[in-house]
Protein backbone atom coordinates (compact mmCIF):
# COMPACT_ATOMS: atom_id res chain seq x y z
CA UNK A 1 0.00 0.00 0.00
CA UNK A 2 1.34 3.53 -0.56
CA UNK A 3 2.45 5.84 1.95
CA UNK A 4 0.63 9.01 2.51
CA UNK A 5 3.84 11.05 1.09
CA UNK A 6 3.53 9.06 -2.18
CA UNK A 7 0.13 9.39 -2.60
CA UNK A 8 0.30 13.39 -2.62
CA UNK A 9 3.36 13.31 -4.85
CA UNK A 10 1.34 11.14 -7.35
CA UNK A 11 -1.53 13.17 -6.86
CA UNK A 12 0.98 16.44 -8.42
CA UNK A 13 3.20 14.73 -10.16
CA UNK A 14 1.85 15.79 -13.68
CA UNK A 15 1.98 19.78 -11.69
CA UNK A 16 5.06 19.48 -11.35
CA UNK A 17 6.37 18.19 -13.88
CA UNK A 18 4.56 21.26 -15.93
CA UNK A 19 6.30 23.57 -13.57
CA UNK A 20 9.46 22.22 -13.69
CA UNK A 21 9.68 22.09 -17.37
CA UNK A 22 8.71 25.43 -17.91
CA UNK A 23 11.31 25.57 -15.21
CA UNK A 24 14.24 24.47 -17.07
CA UNK A 25 12.94 25.52 -20.32
CA UNK A 26 13.57 29.26 -19.21
CA UNK A 27 16.39 28.44 -17.52
CA UNK A 28 17.73 27.32 -20.77
CA UNK A 29 16.49 30.31 -22.94
CA UNK A 30 18.64 32.73 -20.43
CA UNK A 31 21.76 30.57 -21.11
CA UNK A 32 21.07 30.94 -24.93
CA UNK A 33 22.28 34.71 -24.44
CA UNK A 34 24.94 34.05 -22.36
CA UNK A 35 26.39 30.41 -22.67
CA UNK A 36 29.30 29.66 -21.03
CA UNK A 37 31.17 28.25 -23.81
CA UNK A 38 30.00 30.31 -26.28
CA UNK A 39 28.93 34.38 -25.64
CA UNK A 40 30.86 34.63 -22.03
CA UNK A 41 33.95 33.71 -23.88
CA UNK A 42 33.81 36.06 -26.56
CA UNK A 43 32.99 38.61 -23.97
CA UNK A 44 36.20 38.16 -22.05
CA UNK A 45 38.03 37.91 -25.63
CA UNK A 46 37.49 41.90 -25.69
CA UNK A 47 39.36 41.96 -22.73
CA UNK A 48 42.06 39.99 -22.98
CA UNK A 49 43.57 37.21 -25.58
CA UNK A 50 44.36 34.42 -23.02
CA UNK A 51 43.09 31.41 -23.58
CA UNK A 52 43.38 29.87 -19.87
CA UNK A 53 41.14 33.02 -18.81
CA UNK A 54 38.75 31.60 -21.88
CA UNK A 55 38.86 28.09 -20.32
CA UNK A 56 38.47 29.39 -16.65
CA UNK A 57 34.49 30.92 -18.12
CA UNK A 58 32.85 27.45 -18.03
CA UNK A 59 35.34 25.99 -15.76
CA UNK A 60 34.12 28.69 -12.67
CA UNK A 61 30.45 27.67 -14.00
CA UNK A 62 31.70 23.77 -13.41
CA UNK A 63 33.26 23.90 -10.23
CA UNK A 64 31.14 26.11 -8.55
CA UNK A 65 28.29 23.97 -9.30
CA UNK A 66 30.28 20.90 -7.92
CA UNK A 67 32.06 21.73 -5.12
CA UNK A 68 29.73 23.07 -2.50
CA UNK A 69 28.04 19.93 -2.91
CA UNK A 70 29.02 16.90 -0.57
CA UNK A 71 29.34 20.09 2.28
CA UNK A 72 25.51 20.98 1.87
CA UNK A 73 25.19 17.06 1.99
CA UNK A 74 24.25 16.72 5.75
CA UNK A 75 22.45 19.60 6.20
CA UNK A 76 19.86 18.84 3.27
CA UNK A 77 19.58 15.45 4.10
CA UNK A 78 18.45 16.43 6.98
CA UNK A 79 15.40 18.50 5.86
CA UNK A 80 12.14 17.50 5.20
CA UNK A 81 11.50 19.81 2.73
CA UNK A 82 13.93 21.20 0.58
CA UNK A 83 11.93 23.92 -1.48
CA UNK A 84 12.47 26.70 0.71
CA UNK A 85 16.32 26.42 0.91
CA UNK A 86 16.27 25.63 -3.20
CA UNK A 87 14.37 28.90 -3.31
CA UNK A 88 16.66 30.97 -1.30
CA UNK A 89 20.31 29.63 -2.91
CA UNK A 90 18.92 29.83 -6.47
CA UNK A 91 18.40 33.56 -6.05
CA UNK A 92 22.60 33.60 -5.78
CA UNK A 93 22.76 32.12 -9.25
CA UNK A 94 20.84 34.28 -11.31
CA UNK A 95 21.20 37.51 -9.91
CA UNK A 96 25.08 37.85 -11.35
CA UNK A 97 23.53 37.98 -14.81
CA UNK A 98 22.37 41.63 -13.92
CA UNK A 99 26.20 42.40 -12.36
CA UNK A 100 27.35 41.16 -15.78
CA UNK A 101 25.18 43.13 -17.84
CA UNK A 102 26.22 46.12 -15.53
CA UNK A 103 30.18 45.20 -16.00
CA UNK A 104 29.04 45.16 -20.24
CA UNK A 105 27.86 48.64 -19.96
CA UNK A 106 30.94 50.05 -17.95
CA UNK A 107 33.13 48.72 -19.58
CA UNK A 108 35.07 51.21 -21.09
CA UNK A 109 34.94 53.00 -17.51
CA UNK A 110 35.92 49.93 -16.12
CA UNK A 111 38.76 49.42 -18.59
CA UNK A 112 40.85 45.83 -18.82
CA UNK A 113 42.27 45.36 -15.80
CA UNK A 114 39.40 45.78 -13.44
CA UNK A 115 36.83 44.55 -15.93
CA UNK A 116 38.21 40.97 -16.28
CA UNK A 117 38.17 40.90 -12.27
CA UNK A 118 34.53 42.01 -11.80
CA UNK A 119 33.62 39.33 -14.13
CA UNK A 120 35.10 36.37 -13.13
CA UNK A 121 33.97 37.78 -9.28
CA UNK A 122 30.66 37.22 -10.69
CA UNK A 123 30.92 33.91 -12.22
CA UNK A 124 32.18 32.55 -9.09
CA UNK A 125 29.41 34.11 -7.44
CA UNK A 126 26.85 32.12 -10.15
CA UNK A 127 28.80 28.97 -9.57
CA UNK A 128 28.86 28.67 -5.99
CA UNK A 129 25.19 30.11 -5.71
CA UNK A 130 23.82 27.01 -8.38
CA UNK A 131 26.30 24.86 -6.36
CA UNK A 132 24.66 25.22 -3.35
CA UNK A 133 21.23 24.99 -4.81
CA UNK A 134 22.19 21.75 -6.40
CA UNK A 135 22.16 19.10 -3.76
CA UNK A 136 18.76 20.22 -2.02
CA UNK A 137 17.60 21.03 -6.26
CA UNK A 138 18.41 17.41 -6.86
CA UNK A 139 16.73 15.81 -4.02
CA UNK A 140 13.59 17.91 -4.36
CA UNK A 141 13.36 16.51 -8.16
CA UNK A 142 14.31 13.12 -7.11
CA UNK A 143 11.70 13.40 -3.96
CA UNK A 144 8.68 14.84 -6.30
CA UNK A 145 9.19 12.42 -9.77
CA UNK A 146 9.02 8.86 -9.45
CA UNK A 147 12.52 6.78 -10.15
CA UNK A 148 10.61 4.97 -12.78
CA UNK A 149 10.61 8.49 -14.76
CA UNK A 150 13.31 9.80 -14.07
CA UNK A 151 15.45 9.64 -16.61
CA UNK A 152 12.70 10.68 -18.76
CA UNK A 153 12.21 13.88 -16.86
CA UNK A 154 15.32 14.91 -17.02
CA UNK A 155 15.93 14.11 -20.32
CA UNK A 156 12.23 15.88 -21.28
CA UNK A 157 13.61 18.91 -19.18
CA UNK A 158 16.87 19.12 -20.56
CA UNK A 159 15.28 19.09 -24.10
CA UNK A 160 13.12 22.30 -22.93
CA UNK A 161 15.92 23.98 -21.77
CA UNK A 162 17.62 23.53 -25.10
CA UNK A 163 15.09 23.74 -27.71
CA UNK A 164 14.98 27.71 -25.22
CA UNK A 165 18.65 27.85 -25.21
CA UNK A 166 18.88 27.32 -29.09
CA UNK A 167 16.25 30.34 -29.75
CA UNK A 168 18.31 32.50 -27.46
CA UNK A 169 21.63 31.55 -29.08
CA UNK A 170 20.33 32.66 -32.43
CA UNK A 171 18.77 35.74 -31.10
CA UNK A 172 21.99 36.40 -29.25
CA UNK A 173 24.23 36.07 -32.40
CA UNK A 174 22.12 38.26 -34.21
CA UNK A 175 22.27 41.03 -31.72
CA UNK A 176 25.91 40.81 -31.53
CA UNK A 177 25.65 41.12 -34.91
CA UNK A 178 23.18 43.96 -35.62
CA UNK A 179 23.92 46.19 -32.02
CA UNK A 180 26.86 48.47 -31.41
CA UNK A 181 29.32 46.81 -29.44
CA UNK A 182 29.24 49.32 -26.91
CA UNK A 183 25.50 48.13 -25.77
CA UNK A 184 25.16 44.22 -27.44
CA UNK A 185 26.59 42.12 -24.57
CA UNK A 186 25.01 44.51 -21.85
CA UNK A 187 21.47 44.01 -23.84
CA UNK A 188 22.55 40.09 -23.64
CA UNK A 189 23.09 39.85 -19.97
CA UNK A 190 19.96 41.68 -18.73
CA UNK A 191 18.19 39.43 -21.27
CA UNK A 192 19.83 36.63 -19.12
CA UNK A 193 18.71 38.10 -16.26
CA UNK A 194 15.20 38.69 -17.15
CA UNK A 195 14.73 34.82 -17.77
CA UNK A 196 16.18 33.64 -15.00
CA UNK A 197 13.42 34.98 -13.13
CA UNK A 198 10.69 34.26 -15.25
CA UNK A 199 12.67 30.51 -14.58
CA UNK A 200 13.02 31.58 -11.11
CA UNK A 201 9.06 31.87 -10.51
CA UNK A 202 8.01 28.76 -12.20
CA UNK A 203 10.52 26.83 -9.87
CA UNK A 204 9.02 28.92 -6.98
CA UNK A 205 5.64 26.87 -7.73
CA UNK A 206 6.90 23.18 -6.99
CA UNK A 207 4.59 21.41 -4.94
CA UNK A 208 6.46 19.51 -2.43
CA UNK A 209 4.59 17.69 0.28
CA UNK A 210 6.58 17.58 3.65
CA UNK A 211 8.09 13.99 4.66
CA UNK A 212 6.99 13.67 8.34
CA UNK A 213 7.93 9.60 7.34
CA UNK A 214 11.52 10.68 7.24
CA UNK A 215 13.68 9.37 9.92
CA UNK A 216 16.29 12.08 10.45
CA UNK A 217 19.20 11.16 13.40
CA UNK A 218 19.45 13.29 16.18
CA UNK A 219 22.62 13.73 15.47
CA UNK A 220 24.87 13.35 12.61
CA UNK A 221 28.65 12.51 12.23
CA UNK A 222 30.49 14.86 10.16
CA UNK A 223 30.58 14.09 6.67
CA UNK A 224 33.58 12.88 5.81
CA UNK A 225 33.07 10.02 8.34
CA UNK A 226 29.95 9.01 5.91
CA UNK A 227 31.44 9.63 2.75
CA UNK A 228 34.37 7.32 3.74
CA UNK A 229 32.55 4.22 4.55
CA UNK A 230 30.39 4.50 1.36
CA UNK A 231 33.39 5.42 -0.67
CA UNK A 232 35.10 1.75 1.34
CA UNK A 233 31.75 -0.14 0.73
CA UNK A 234 31.02 0.90 -2.91
CA UNK A 235 33.21 0.35 -5.01
CA UNK A 236 31.40 0.08 -8.14
CA UNK A 237 30.30 4.24 -7.23
CA UNK A 238 34.40 4.65 -6.98
CA UNK A 239 34.29 3.41 -11.09
CA UNK A 240 31.33 5.32 -11.87
CA UNK A 241 33.75 8.82 -9.88
CA UNK A 242 36.70 7.53 -12.16
CA UNK A 243 34.17 8.72 -15.22
CA UNK A 244 32.86 11.59 -13.96
CA UNK A 245 36.48 12.60 -13.62
CA UNK A 246 37.90 11.44 -17.05
CA UNK A 247 34.41 13.38 -18.06
CA UNK A 248 36.02 16.72 -17.28
CA UNK A 249 39.67 16.08 -19.65
CA UNK A 250 37.36 14.64 -22.14
CA UNK A 251 34.91 18.17 -22.46
CA UNK A 252 37.64 20.56 -22.08
CA UNK A 253 37.84 21.22 -25.47
CA UNK A 254 33.96 22.09 -25.66
CA UNK A 255 35.35 25.34 -23.85
CA UNK A 256 37.48 26.13 -26.96
CA UNK A 257 35.21 25.23 -30.28
CA UNK A 258 33.72 28.58 -30.62
CA UNK A 259 36.53 30.88 -29.71
CA UNK A 260 38.92 28.92 -31.92
CA UNK A 261 36.45 29.37 -35.08
CA UNK A 262 36.47 33.12 -34.04
CA UNK A 263 40.33 32.94 -34.14
CA UNK A 264 41.15 30.39 -36.39
CA UNK A 265 38.53 30.38 -39.12
CA UNK A 266 37.38 34.24 -38.80
CA UNK A 267 33.74 33.02 -37.36
CA UNK A 268 31.07 35.60 -37.35
CA UNK A 269 29.17 35.96 -34.42
CA UNK A 270 25.89 35.11 -36.38
CA UNK A 271 28.06 32.26 -37.15
CA UNK A 272 28.74 31.50 -33.74
CA UNK A 273 25.10 31.77 -32.53
CA UNK A 274 24.04 29.26 -35.54
CA UNK A 275 26.79 26.82 -34.37
CA UNK A 276 25.49 26.80 -30.80
CA UNK A 277 22.21 26.21 -31.51
CA UNK A 278 22.88 23.20 -33.81
CA UNK A 279 24.48 22.00 -30.80
CA UNK A 280 20.90 22.65 -28.53
CA UNK A 281 18.97 21.11 -31.61
CA UNK A 282 20.74 18.16 -31.77
CA UNK A 283 20.18 18.21 -27.80
CA UNK A 284 16.43 18.86 -27.88
CA UNK A 285 16.14 15.45 -29.94
CA UNK A 286 18.28 13.46 -27.66
CA UNK A 287 17.73 14.19 -24.69
CA UNK A 288 14.14 12.58 -23.79
CA UNK A 289 15.30 9.97 -26.04
CA UNK A 290 18.55 8.98 -24.41
CA UNK A 291 16.84 9.62 -21.01
CA UNK A 292 13.82 6.94 -21.74
CA UNK A 293 15.88 4.58 -23.48
CA UNK A 294 18.57 5.19 -20.28
CA UNK A 295 15.42 4.18 -18.11
CA UNK A 296 14.42 1.07 -20.12
CA UNK A 297 17.70 -0.44 -20.89
CA UNK A 298 20.01 1.27 -18.39
CA UNK A 299 21.86 4.43 -18.37
CA UNK A 300 25.72 3.11 -18.26
CA UNK A 301 24.80 1.26 -21.21
CA UNK A 302 23.63 4.45 -23.31
CA UNK A 303 26.55 6.95 -21.38
CA UNK A 304 29.26 4.55 -22.84
CA UNK A 305 27.94 4.70 -26.36
CA UNK A 306 27.58 8.82 -25.95
CA UNK A 307 31.34 9.24 -24.51
CA UNK A 308 32.42 8.20 -28.03
CA UNK A 309 31.11 10.93 -29.21
CA UNK A 310 33.13 13.01 -26.84
CA UNK A 311 36.14 11.52 -28.23
CA UNK A 312 34.97 11.63 -32.20
CA UNK A 313 34.17 15.58 -31.81
CA UNK A 314 37.62 16.40 -30.31
CA UNK A 315 39.28 14.08 -32.88
CA UNK A 316 37.24 16.20 -35.78
CA UNK A 317 38.04 19.77 -33.89
CA UNK A 318 41.82 18.25 -34.59
CA UNK A 319 41.45 18.00 -37.82
CA UNK A 320 38.91 20.33 -39.31
CA UNK A 321 40.30 22.05 -42.29
CA UNK A 322 37.27 24.71 -42.34
CA UNK A 323 34.68 26.00 -40.17
CA UNK A 324 31.78 23.96 -41.82
CA UNK A 325 33.41 21.12 -40.27
CA UNK A 326 31.80 22.35 -37.22
CA UNK A 327 28.42 21.49 -37.51
CA UNK A 328 29.19 17.68 -37.06
CA UNK A 329 31.37 18.72 -34.11
CA UNK A 330 28.59 20.33 -32.47
CA UNK A 331 26.31 16.91 -33.18
CA UNK A 332 28.74 15.11 -31.55
CA UNK A 333 29.36 17.44 -28.75
CA UNK A 334 25.64 17.10 -28.30
CA UNK A 335 25.18 13.62 -28.10
CA UNK A 336 28.34 13.59 -25.53
CA UNK A 337 26.87 16.38 -23.30
CA UNK A 338 23.96 14.32 -23.32
CA UNK A 339 25.71 11.01 -21.85
CA UNK A 340 27.82 13.58 -19.16
CA UNK A 341 25.17 15.75 -17.81
CA UNK A 342 21.40 14.07 -18.36
CA UNK A 343 22.36 10.45 -17.91
CA UNK A 344 24.99 11.34 -15.41
CA UNK A 345 22.40 13.21 -12.91
CA UNK A 346 19.81 10.28 -13.34
CA UNK A 347 22.46 7.69 -12.57
CA UNK A 348 24.04 9.70 -9.91
CA UNK A 349 20.60 9.61 -7.60
CA UNK A 350 20.59 5.86 -8.37
CA UNK A 351 23.14 4.64 -6.06
CA UNK A 352 22.55 4.66 -1.93
CA UNK A 353 19.34 4.63 0.17
CA UNK A 354 16.88 7.19 0.26
CA UNK A 355 18.44 8.42 3.43
CA UNK A 356 22.17 8.31 1.65
CA UNK A 357 21.28 9.81 -1.60
CA UNK A 358 22.49 13.66 -0.94
CA UNK A 359 25.84 12.37 0.11
CA UNK A 360 26.32 10.11 -2.83
CA UNK A 361 25.12 13.40 -5.25
CA UNK A 362 27.62 15.26 -2.97
CA UNK A 363 30.41 13.03 -3.49
CA UNK A 364 29.67 12.72 -7.15
CA UNK A 365 29.98 16.86 -7.72
CA UNK A 366 32.29 17.66 -4.95
CA UNK A 367 35.13 15.19 -5.21
CA UNK A 368 35.13 15.77 -9.42
CA UNK A 369 35.30 19.86 -8.20
CA UNK A 370 39.34 20.01 -8.82
CA UNK A 371 39.39 17.80 -12.02
CA UNK A 372 36.20 20.43 -13.19
CA UNK A 373 38.49 23.56 -12.45
CA UNK A 374 42.32 22.19 -13.40
CA UNK A 375 40.96 20.58 -16.56
CA UNK A 376 39.89 23.35 -18.03
CA UNK A 377 42.54 25.45 -17.55
CA UNK A 378 45.33 22.42 -18.53
CA UNK A 379 43.25 23.15 -21.68
CA UNK A 380 43.82 26.89 -21.84
CA UNK A 381 47.21 25.95 -21.34
CA UNK A 382 47.51 23.22 -23.87
CA UNK A 383 45.72 26.18 -26.26
CA UNK A 384 48.59 28.94 -25.32
CA UNK A 385 51.43 26.71 -25.83
CA UNK A 386 50.57 24.20 -28.33
CA UNK A 387 47.89 25.22 -29.83
CA UNK A 388 44.01 24.63 -29.89
CA UNK A 389 44.48 21.44 -31.44
CA UNK A 390 46.56 20.01 -28.88
CA UNK A 391 43.78 20.25 -26.54
CA UNK A 392 41.32 18.83 -28.67
CA UNK A 393 43.46 15.63 -29.04
CA UNK A 394 43.91 15.15 -25.58
CA UNK A 395 40.00 15.70 -25.15
CA UNK A 396 39.72 12.62 -27.20
CA UNK A 397 41.95 11.10 -25.42
CA UNK A 398 39.76 11.13 -22.70
CA UNK A 399 36.81 10.36 -24.21
CA UNK A 400 37.83 7.08 -24.78
CA UNK A 401 39.60 6.18 -21.56
CA UNK A 402 35.94 7.15 -20.06
CA UNK A 403 33.80 5.22 -22.39
CA UNK A 404 36.32 2.46 -21.50
CA UNK A 405 35.74 1.96 -18.10
CA UNK A 406 31.85 3.07 -18.40
CA UNK A 407 31.43 -0.27 -20.65
CA UNK A 408 34.17 -2.54 -18.59
CA UNK A 409 33.91 -1.21 -15.43
CA UNK A 410 31.22 0.55 -13.99
CA UNK A 411 27.73 -1.53 -13.41
CA UNK A 412 24.38 -0.21 -13.60
CA UNK A 413 23.21 0.56 -10.09
CA UNK A 414 20.06 -0.60 -9.68
CA UNK A 415 20.90 -3.98 -11.26
CA UNK A 416 24.06 -4.10 -8.62
CA UNK A 417 21.57 -3.52 -5.86
CA UNK A 418 18.85 -6.32 -7.56
CA UNK A 419 22.20 -9.09 -6.83
CA UNK A 420 22.16 -8.32 -3.05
Amino acid sequence: MPSLIEIQIRKHLRYNVTVNLLDGAFFGFALGFSSFSAFIPIFVSRMTDSAILFGLVPAMHSVGWQFPQLFTAGWVSRLRRYKPFVILMTTQERIPFFGLAAVAWFLPELGKQNAPIITFLLLAWQGLGGGFTANAWTSMISKVIPTEIRGTFFGAQAAAANALLSVGSVLAGILLAKVSDRYDFSLLFLLAGIMMAVSWGFLALTREPVDHEKQIPLKTAPFWQGTRTLLRRDANFRWFLATRLLAQVATMGFAFYIIYGVKHFGMDEITAGILYATLTFVQIIVNPLMGWAGDRWGHRRIMAIRAIATALSGLLAWFAPAIGWFYPIMILTALASVAIWTLGLAMTVEFGTEAERPIYIGMANTLVAPAAILAPLFGGWLADTAGYQATFLASAAGGVCMAIVLYFLVKDPQRVRSWK
